[in-house]
């Protein structure tokens, strides 16, 4: 997780900030801490994780036109956003 926050403002009901941070403090975790570990999960909630070893068959990448090769080292480095990609989901 990086370590630069940014500073918002969050306007909550006076209900819903009372059950925030009782939960909080049942997790033995700050106000901001909670939060952000639930925004966290919560925005991760859709995006997948794929095991190392996950792999398109070739009928599957027929239907979908692709024609996908692993990328050599050299398109690897001066990528760092698809290294970041074939790392993540090979």
């Amino acid at each position: 997780m990086e370590t630069t926050r940014i500073q918002t403002v969050l306007r909550l009901p006076p209900e819903l900030m009372n059950r925030v941070r009782r939960n909080a403090r049942k997790q033995h975790r700050s106000f901001n801490s909670y939060v952000e570990q639930l925004l966290e999960r919560e925005t991760r909630a859709g995006i997948p994780v794929l095991p190392k070893d996950f792999a398109v068959s070739e009928d599957v990448r027929s239907l979908g036109g692709m024609d996908w090769k692993q990328p050599s080292p050299e398109e690897l480095a001066a990528d760092p956003k698809l290294a970041y990609l074939v790392e993540r989901y090979g």
